[in-house]
């Protein structure tokens, strides 16, 4: 992949979103997701609850907030040199992570580390519609966030500032 774009559109809850580019390119690397290695471009994007709201409403047809939103928009996206290759993007929903990471006795940094591997798993095929599918993403998204765990320290994602789960 040729260009990922990493920005943090909310302000709630401070993220250090350099640690979370690094963290995200070495989810890229990870064999599971090898389909994703056609991307040309990939943006993620962390948004607060009003934003992440108005998404989940006009695309998936949900009232509130909800944790991740993938959007793979095929091939034919522009790259430098006149050329054209596939992109994506991810909008990941931080106030949602902190919440969540409360219900589920985690930290919230744990939680938005999640919610970045469920959505690059849509991006490269997995699919949540059906029980069976939705058992192996599951087994898949596990496996790989207790793989990303072991390398990285998921609460250096989070700044002095940040709310506590």
């Amino acid at each position: 992949m040729s260009g990922l774009s990493l920005r943090n559109r909310q302000r709630e809850v401070p993220v250090n979103t350099r640690r979370l580019r690094v963290l995200a390119r070495a989810a890229l690397a990870e064999p599971e997701l090898a389909p994703l290695r056609a991307f040309t471009e990939l943006g993620v994007y962390l948004v607060g609850d009003r934003r992440m709201s108005t998404l989940n409403a006009r695309h998936l047809g949900h009232a509130g907030p909800t944790d991740v939103i993938s959007f793979d928009y095929g091939p034919g996206v522009p790259v430098p040199g006149g050329a054209s290759g596939r992109g994506g993007e991810l909008v990941l929903g931080v106030p949602e992570a902190v919440r969540q990471a409360r219900r589920f006795r985690t930290t919230w940094p744990a939680e938005v580390v999640r919610y970045l591997v469920h959505g690059l798993l849509h991006l490269a095929g997995y699919d949540d519609a059906h029980p069976a599918a939705r058992r192996r993403m599951k087994r898949v998204e596990d496996r790989l966030v207790r793989r990303l765990g072991a390398r990285f320290d998921f609460r250096r994602l989070a700044s002095h500032s940040s709310p506590r789960a």
